[in-house]
């Protein structure tokens, strides 16, 4: 299915660049090279105008309608769409934090142990400026 919209993608991309071409912009363009051929004595022209501007905004509107009904078959519904750098870091796990090997915080040590100074918070200790005259 998604081959077919495709390919019919670049169809209409190529009707659309060759009616284009065709119009008649205000000095004159390729249907100025076919105009004694038969367009512009069969419709007239004025009516060439109006069929080729017609046919633009068909094939304008029918390639953006094309290319939205693409995306709609190719979208997942999985969730939001991560970026590479995204995926790699979910996928990179954290090392956990290493626990605490000492006694908890307001506990007291056990018995026959030693609590070094270390092991207990200290307070900052404070230097006294000279007093100036």
């Amino acid at each position: 299915m998604y081959t077919t919209l495709v390919i019919l993608i670049l169809v209409v991309c190529f009707l659309l660049a060759l009616v284009v071409l065709a119009q008649n912009p205000k000095g004159g363009g390729i249907s100025s090279q076919f105009s004694a051929g038969g367009a512009a004595s069969m419709m007239g022209v004025k009516r060439t105008g109006d069929l080729l501007e017609k046919l633009t905004w068909g094939f304008a509107i029918g390639l953006v309608v094309l290319s939205l009904g693409s995306h709609m078959l190719t979208s997942t519904g999985g969730g939001p769409v991560r970026s590479v750098n995204q995926q790699r870091a979910m996928e990179t796990k954290l090392p956990a934090p290493a626990a605490p090997t000492g006694p908890a915080p307001g506990a007291s040590a056990p018995a026959g142990t030693s609590t070094t100074p270390a092991d207990q918070p200290t307070a900052p200790t404070v230097i006294p400026e000279p007093a100036k005259n």
